[in-house]
């Protein structure tokens, strides 16, 4: 079984995240799969990402984080990294298709896409602090440039979860319709797309990307300091404490002058 599902329905490319069982949270491989697509579907006029069955992505695989390899957390660091900026550099469009939960990376995943479409029972929200983790590829950095900057703090401090209406209202997504209506929701977006100048739409999007670029220094120094707290104390325990559905017991370091 694929981690992902490549579709082409006419000029446009869909690619389904396949890991329903772990609400298609990516590892590195599944992550890389991802980007390949991407990169593939270049002969397409739109690309579409979504998940399969309930969720959309849950973001970074978690499993491995309650007993870390060091080796395998940093290349799913920098397979995120690198999935990001696929999407960012394609010169074709990318729609989120939003119809399930997008949690941590997964709502992170949101932010990389150009333009997204949510069906109403799709949840947004970031997780790291929350299970021992941060989320700064997008989430303390880009997400502000849509929502504010308090408001960016909020969601990726607090890890509060926002409904699709709200994700709306706070400008993370371009528009909500019914579940049932997702994918032609989102077909009309992107032929809406097909109609435009492909050679044109390249360059508004590149152009686009400059706040993007700005911060690709933060993106990058927020991966090495989520490196060198692999196999912290707290990144255990709040991974741990995820999966075994419970509440952190973080220990808070005592303040030196």
């Amino acid at each position: 079984m694929s981690d992902i599902v490549t579709e082409r329905s006419g000029d446009v490319t869909w690619l389904r995240l396949n890991r329903p069982e772990r609400r298609n949270a990516y590892d590195a491989a599944m992550a890389a799969e991802l980007t390949a697509a991407v990169d593939a579907a270049i002969d397409s006029g739109v690309i579409v990402i979504t998940g399969t069955d309930r969720a959309f992505c849950a973001g970074g695989f978690l499993a491995n984080l309650a007993d870390p390899d060091e080796g395998e957390i940093r290349a799913m660091f920098a397979a995120s990294m690198r999935l990001f900026d696929a999407i960012r550099r394609s010169p074709r469009p990318v729609i989120a298709c939003v119809n399930g939960a997008a949690a941590g990376g997964g709502n992170e995943l949101v932010v990389a896409c150009d333009l997204a479409v949510a069906g109403e029972s799709a949840t947004f929200g970031q997780t790291g602090p929350r299970v021992g983790s941060a989320p700064v590829l997008g989430g303390t950095n880009m997400l502000a440039m849509s929502v504010g900057e308090k408001r960016a703090k909020e969601i990726s401090m607090l890890c509060r979860r926002y409904d699709a209406k709200t994700a709306l209202e706070l400008g993370m997504i371009n528009t909500v319709v019914p579940d049932e209506q997702l994918e032609d929701a989102t077909t009309a977006m992107a032929k809406e797309l097909l109609a435009m100048s492909p050679r044109y739409l390249e360059i508004a999007k590149i152009s686009s990307n400059v706040w993007w670029n700005h911060a690709h220094d933060s993106f990058q120094s927020g991966l090495g300091m989520l490196a060198q707290a692999i196999g912290s104390e707290d990144m255990i325990e709040g991974a741990t404490a995820f999966i075994e559905k419970r509440t952190p017991q973080f220990r808070r370091t005592e303040a030196r002058t």
